[in-house]
């Protein structure tokens, strides 16, 4: 069954235009979830691309992929690629789109946004779903993004540990890694499965530790207990402070504006961190804030631009899609 899924997902990707830097696929259509196993589930992708303007339009006409479009693909790819990189978090998708027997959901980025969105947490959207484990179809190309995705991995670990106590489980840490992507998330709301993050944690286990165990094991201040089977983590101000201070760019910022109560300069923020260091409960808190404001901000805005990219007609399909799969989470059926 998984060789005729990986023979799918090849044959999906060969049939779109070259240029892509970096392809994954994710979610519950790869990753089987408890009360949502269906093998009908739709197929999401992300791809990373060199040249986003000569893709769409090598796409469009190339592929004679012109129908996975809404009708902004009258517009040409002149409007297309600003849409996709200047509003929400960067992403342009096509969704319910069928492919190979299966329908698919597809997001493009830009090399750059993608980047920048992994080291800073710009947006916290792609940089949160690679927190979880993805299948990667195409290898990432040039040392930058190899970089950005493990800057990215031992990010999340970081924000997780300031907001956990002094001893948690390794399950506790995949939880709150986990669910650093839906702080926020209005569609968590409505829309999505409330035990969507727990169900995410229990069905990849196995995928989370060969994720963050290579870096658990080669932090010097955490200390594993067999017996107890939990982790130590120091909690010193000078060592809480380190941690602030390796965050990404924007969450350090979302962080001293929260502390101060105000908008900060960008070369005041580490004078705020050193204050906040000071106070471990309200430190975790203020990691919390950070990483919620971050994220309210691009699933709202993300999710208006997809009315947009996928049209009037498709947007009430995957609306009624996404509420079927969270009263099936309420109800158990």
């Amino acid at each position: 069954m998984a060789d005729q899924q990986e023979e799918v997902l090849r044959k999906i990707l060969s049939k779109f235009p070259s240029g892509i830097s970096f392809a994954f696929a994710y979610g519950s259509g790869i990753f089987h979830q408890k009360g949502n196993i269906s093998s009908q589930n739709m197929l999401d992708f992300v791809f990373v691309l060199e040249n986003a303007r000569k893709w769409h339009e090598d796409n469009v006409y190339g592929k004679h992929h012109a129908h996975h479009y809404s009708s902004l693909r009258w517009f040409g790819s002149r409007a297309l690629v600003p849409l996709q990189d200047k509003l929400g978090a960067g992403v342009y998708y096509n969704t319910l789109v069928p492919m190979e027997g299966r329908m698919i959901k597809y997001g493009t980025i830009s090399r750059d946004n993608f980047l920048l969105d992994l080291n800073d947490w710009q947006w916290l959207y792609l940089a949160g779903r690679l927190h979880k484990p993805v299948h990667v179809l195409l290898r990432p190309s040039g040392k930058d993004i190899v970089s950005a995705l493990k800057a990215n991995l031992n990010s999340a670990i970081t924000a997780a540990l300031l907001c956990l106590p002094e001893y948690f489980t390794e399950e506790e840490l995949f939880l709150r890694i986990a669910g650093l992507s839906y702080a926020g998330d209005f569609r968590m709301v409505v829309g999505e499965n409330k035990n969507k993050v727990q169900n995410i944690v229990s069905s990849s286990f196995e995928s989370f530790q060969e994720l963050y165990r290579p870096i658990l094991l080669n932090s010097g201040k955490l200390h594993f207990s067999s017996s107890s089977g939990k982790y130590h983590q120091d909690q010193a101000s000078d060592v809480i402070f380190c941690r602030l201070m390796s965050l990404p760019k924007n969450l350090q910022l979302k962080i001293a504006q929260a502390f101060e109560g105000k908008k900060v300069k960008p070369s005041l923020v580490e004078s705020a961190l050193v204050k906040a260091s000071k106070d471990r409960v309200a430190c975790s808190q203020l990691v919390n804030k950070g990483v919620t404001s971050i994220v309210k901000r691009s699933s709202i805005t993300q999710s208006v631009k997809g009315i947009f990219t996928a049209g009037g007609h498709k947007t009430l399909i995957y609306s009624a899609q996404k509420l079927t799969k969270m009263m099936k989470g309420v109800f158990g059926r």
